[in-house]
């Protein structure tokens, strides 16, 4: 059964049945917010058959196009009834509009109206893209048709690269390339000379002859004399019709379109998601490869947000690292009591050594360490340094993990015997001799009491407000006490936990101990986990404020990345409408906007991560402590890439919403 007889009513012998009928079409524009409506097309009726090869001709302004864009799905009238197959075309939402144009339509513009970046094939080939072809058959058909058409040899040649001719006939391949049941040629000779007209004129009547429903529009009387139905329009309505004449014996019927197939494909047909995709994703690098300069410029912004994070945090966790391995090396399982105003008891001094000899017998307590500490001048040779001084007991190595470097630390019998002798820290050892290799063995005076160095502790690198732990001098407590301070009671007090789970606990028992003694709590008692824990929540909040203050260029790079992409859509909205006329749905345009737009953020993160890394290296060099988070990683580069689909989607969503025919007028 031949497509005219599937397709409407029975018409005069010899004569296809209605393929497209139009009664009482009208098409007005403006009459909006004060301005005047002008009606372009005015009650105009007609009857096309399938297999005719019709001619509309009209001066410029006589409505020809306008209707042309009504035949082809590419507008809607402002009244009257559009029916193709039987089918009023009013009831079709814009997808099912879209598949119509996919399956049944094919146009040749006589701007050709290629896409600028893509070669002859990829353009022949992009209704078959929004029709789900597999890309090998694809490929294979986009070929021959070029073959066929006398081109070749030009299949990876872009329009810019094609003549005037060589262009109109990769049009008329793309209208073909989804089988073009109908022609919709507008002006397909006006922009050529005369020889690649006749030579497209004899293609298009060849079309003909092969079944093909051809539908010329023209201004040209010659042009349109080659046709055989010539319709003459003026002024929005048709004036003239030679009616429709017999289809040539030689002509071949193409398969019926099943009109009762627009939802379902509409909806669930089209191209895969991956093969979308991966389409979108080449042309969208070939565009940005295209504008590379401005692309550099956009993606400068997620780089450095990138960048910015990855080091950020790789310094807030290296610094967060260094600064709890300095404070571990106190000891976590140490508690810390000092006094706290004045006793009744001891004016100005709370804390008595009788209180630290009780407090040996708290259960969980395995040394009490006594210090007595002040400011006081040093003095080697001709050299004065004024440093910090602490009178501590000889556990001070064991209970705080602080190792000697050089020589020893002093002992019980020392202390017993307030024996004169003093360990250095390795800051201030530089600081007072820094021409001796070994201080082990040299003297040092503090007042007029001289002292024997006999170590040099090994070096914490921790500083602990303003103060340098390492600028410190070291003497037993009684030496400390009663030469150099002129007191007994301890300034402060260490106590080692034996059990790091059980400081809370041993501290209740401190201080429980502490007030039946005092009965008054004019002490105060602290534990190193809570330092410990109080730092650790500091450094993270730091890290947090910084890596937040990085993610601030994120955002300036997505603000980057939606104008960009709405300058995109700007320029490339006749692409936009090509891609429609080609049977692209709105979620198609949708898709590949939003893709490019991701690509640019998947872009910008990726060499954000290769300069936040090569940076991060840097300061590893340089002895800043740092430390790689893949973590913080992948959350950087996750955040470009949302920052991508969120400053993306508005411009996508504003292509996908564009009206094809509005878009086909863009520049």
């Amino acid at each position: 059964m031949s497509e005219a007889a599937s397709l409407g009513q029975a018409g005069e012998p010899g004569q296809p049945a209605p393929l497209i009928e139009l009664a009482g079409i009208r098409k007005r524009y403006g009459g909006h917010d004060g301005a005047p409506a002008v009606e372009v097309l005015r009650g105009l009726t007609l009857s096309i058959g399938a297999g005719e090869f019709v001619a509309i001709v009209g001066a410029s302004g006589s409505g020809k196009s306008t209707l042309m864009h009504l035949l082809g799905c590419l507008d809607r009238p402002s009244d009257g009834t559009y029916r193709f197959a039987g089918q009023d075309v009013a009831s079709l939402n814009p997808d099912e509009l879209a598949w119509l144009r996919r399956e049944a339509f094919g146009f040749v513009f006589q701007g050709y109206h290629l896409i600028a970046t893509e070669s002859a094939r990829e353009n022949v080939e992009v209704p078959a893209l929004y029709a789900g072809m597999p890309a090998a058959a694809r490929h294979a058909r986009s070929e021959a048709l070029l073959k066929r058409l006398g081109l070749g040899e030009r299949l990876d040649h872009r329009p810019n690269q094609l003549s005037g001719g060589q262009q109109q006939r990769v049009s008329i391949a793309r209208a073909l390339m989804n089988g073009g049941r109908i022609i919709l040629a507008d002006e397909p000779t006006g922009a050529l000379d005369s020889s690649s007209g006749a030579e497209v004129m004899a293609l298009l009547g060849e079309l003909a002859d092969a079944g093909h429903t051809i539908i010329l529009i023209t201004h040209d009387r010659k042009v349109a004399a080659q046709a055989r139905r010539v319709i003459e329009i003026s002024d929005g309505e048709i004036v003239a019709d030679s009616g429709a004449v017999a289809i040539p014996p030689t002509s071949t019927a193409l398969p019926p379109l099943d009109m009762s197939r627009a939802a379902h494909c509409a909806h669930d047909g089209g191209a895969s998601l991956g093969t979308e995709l991966l389409d979108a994703a080449r042309a969208a690098w070939r565009v940005l490869w295209i504008n590379r300069f401005r692309t550099g410029l956009t993606l400068l912004g997620i780089v450095i947000g990138v960048a910015s994070v990855i080091v950020m945090l790789a310094i807030g966790l290296g610094t967060r690292q260094q600064v709890m391995a300095q404070l571990g090396a106190f000891g976590s399982n140490l508690l810390y009591m000092a006094s706290r105003g004045e006793s009744s008891r001891i004016p100005g001094r709370s804390i008595t050594l009788a209180d630290l000899d009780a407090l040996k017998d708290v259960p969980g307590i395995t040394h009490v360490l006594p210090n007595v500490t002040g400011n006081k001048v040093i003095r080697h040779g001709n050299l004065d340094v004024q440093t910090y001084v602490r009178g501590t007991g000889p556990a001070l190595p064991q209970i705080q993990t602080w190792p000697v470097a050089k020589g020893g630390f002093f002992t019980e019998e020392d202390e017993r015997e307030m024996a004169t002798v003093a360990v250095l820290g390795a800051h201030l050892a530089e600081k007072l001799m820094p021409d001796v290799a070994n201080p082990v063995g040299q003297s040092i005076l503090i007042g007029n009491v001289p002292f024997q160095v006999i170590g040099v502790m090994s070096a914490k690198g921790a500083l602990t407000g303003e103060k340098d732990e390492d600028d410190v001098l070291l003497l037993p407590f009684s030496t400390a006490g009663i030469r150099v301070f002129g007191q007994r009671e301890p300034t402060y007090t260490v106590m080692a936990v034996d059990d790091v789970k059980r400081v809370t606990e041993v501290e209740a028992a401190v201080d429980a101990t502490m007030f039946e003694r005092h009965r008054i709590r004019d002490y105060g008692i602290s534990n190193a986990a809570a330092s410990i824990a109080a730092e650790a929540r500091t450094q993270d909040n730091m890290t947090m404020m910084l890596s937040l203050i990085a993610a601030v260029s994120l955002v300036v790079g997505g603000i980057g990345v939606m104008n960009v992409m709405l300058m995109t859509v700007r320029e490339r909205t006749r692409e936009i409408g090509i891609r429609m006329a080609t049977g692209a749905r709105r979620r198609d345009i949708l898709r590949q906007f939003l893709t490019e737009a991701v690509l640019v953020s998947v872009v910008g993160g990726v060499a954000g991560i290769v300069v936040g890394v090569t940076v991060a290296g840097l300061l590893l060099v340089w002895d800043v402590p740092v430390i790689f988070s893949l973590s913080a990683i992948a959350g950087a580069f996750a955040c470009a890439v949302v920052t991508g689909l969120v400053f993306g989607f508005m411009p996508a969503r504003k292509a996908s919403g564009l009206d094809p025919v509005v878009a086909l007028a863009g520049q």
